[in-house]
């Protein structure tokens, strides 16, 4: 088990995640760490460090799954995209270009 596991255990919070954590609440416990003899100083701010990282990791990983859920849900409802229309739009416009050079021949 990782160091941060250890330590979120100890928070009590190792079940609800480490999204759920303000950084207040990190600091605090860290703060309360260091009182007790538990970690140093330098090993606290690593730890903050640490878990503040591995939360923004954790929120971009569900901002991802979370965009892709609403890509295919989207997809699968017919709904048509800014973007599919874009794309629509530049062939008509190259189809038109043709168009009008063929007809000036």
């Amino acid at each position: 088990m990782s160091e941060m596991s250890d330590m979120l255990r100890k928070m009590g919070l190792f079940g609800i995640g480490v999204l759920s954590l303000t950084q207040e609440k990190i600091e605090e416990f860290t703060q309360e760490m260091i009182k007790k003899g538990e970690m140093s100083k330098e090993e606290g701010k690593k730890f903050v460090k640490d878990v503040l990282s591995e939360k923004e990791k954790q929120l971009k990983d569900m901002e991802e799954k979370i965009n892709e859920k609403v890509k295919e849900n989207l997809k699968k409802s017919g709904i048509v995209m800014k973007s599919d229309i874009e794309t629509l739009e530049k062939k008509i416009e190259k189809l038109e270009r043709t168009i009008q050079s063929m007809s000036k021949k």
